[in-house]
């Protein structure tokens, strides 16, 4: 259980345009803020804004990814509280833990939420259990040959895909619609994902081509209480990789929205989740009405870079939130 009390001075545990807008969020609710960067770093806006700043040992990435380190200096100067952001440490299941045992306040889910979604299998179980849809799924592909073989019971004239079993953002994805493209696949997915991860770890999924790709901004507080606050449409996509979100989504009915936006609150009751964080469906567009199939492919335990899309549409500051329930606040108050 992560420690509950008002927050005094807060850590902002990142750099660039989310630990600018964490440190808004929190001078407009009192709290203190302490920045953090290396000497590389040392003309980053990040540093300007806080009360007080502290230059960490290191250079680059690295340096904001020692968490022994951050942790020390937020006790060394007073902090009751690390927000970690997005990227960094902010779904480090170590580092979580770490805070809590140095009786600080994790700005996030608790350490379990983030090693149970750190692995995309272990999140699928927990959905599938939960009822909600998910799409054929192997076990981690240790070899070339066993994505193959995956791929060879598929129905056919399907592809499928790989995925990082850790970590997000499209690292490690390649869509195989051959025997050659799949071993090639493996071992380029894997490079990616180990340098990106530090996991090589795979897993396949049946890909489905036409697939609207839509996320659901769920709250939940310590108290048992999940809600959700909408959807965000990001379909449009290059490379895996996002580059345009919608919300609301344009191209839900009514209905089928509701059953989507259920699913999500099911699988974070089911999980006893405890913090803001989105939840992402797959549904087939190849035919869209009301009965259309969706399917749960994974969840970002943190805050998203495209978090502002929903704040605009809703009115809801969800840094403030994230505040808020890290300090013991129901969704109520």
């Amino acid at each position: 259980m992560s420690r509950s009390a008002p927050i005094r001075k807060l850590l902002i545990a990142n750099r660039g345009e989310i630990a600018v807008r964490i440190q808004r969020t929190a001078m407009e609710m009192g709290i203190q803020t302490l920045g953090v960067g290396p000497a590389d770093d040392s003309k980053s806006l990040h540093l300007f804004t806080v009360d007080e700043s502290v230059e960490l040992t290191g250079t680059g990435p690295a340096a904001y990814l020692d968490s022994n380190q951050v942790v020390e200096l937020a006790k060394s100067h007073s902090c009751d509280a690390i927000h970690p952001g997005y990227g960094f440490l902010a779904e480090n299941a170590e580092f979580a833990e770490a805070c809590e045992q140095a009786d600080l306040i994790f700005v996030g889910p608790s350490s379990k939420s983030l090693k149970l979604f750190g692995d995309k299998l272990q999140a699928r179980e927990l959905a599938a259990s939960s009822g909600v849809p998910v799409l054929p799924a192997s076990t981690t592909i240790e070899s070339p040959e066993d994505a193959i073989e995956f791929f060879k019971d598929l129905p056919s004239e399907s592809s499928m895909i790989l995925k990082a079993i850790a970590g997000g953002g499209g690292r490690g994805m390649r869509v195989g619609s051959s025997v050659d493209e799949i071993e090639q696949a493996v071992v380029r997915g894997g490079a990616e994902a180990l340098a990106s991860f530090g996991s090589g770890k795979l897993f396949a999924e049946l890909y489905v081509p036409d697939a609207l790709h839509i996320e659901i901004q769920v709250l939940a507080d310590r108290h048992g209480n999940v809600s959700q606050i909408g959807e965000r449409d990001c379909s449009i996509q290059r490379r895996h990789q996002k580059v345009v979100e919608v919300a609301p989504s344009p191209q839900l009915s009514g209905e089928l929205r509701t059953r989507i936006q259920d699913a999500a609150v099911s699988i974070a009751r089911g999980s006893n989740y405890d913090h803001i964080g989105t939840f992402e469906f797959l549904v087939d567009g190849s035919d869209l009405s009301e009965e259309s199939p969706f399917y749960f492919i994974e969840a970002n335990p943190r805050i998203q870079v495209e978090h502002t899309v929903t704040e605009e549409v809703t009115g809801v500051d969800l840094v403030r939130t994230q505040l808020h329930v890290a300090s013991g606040a129901t969704l109520q108050s």
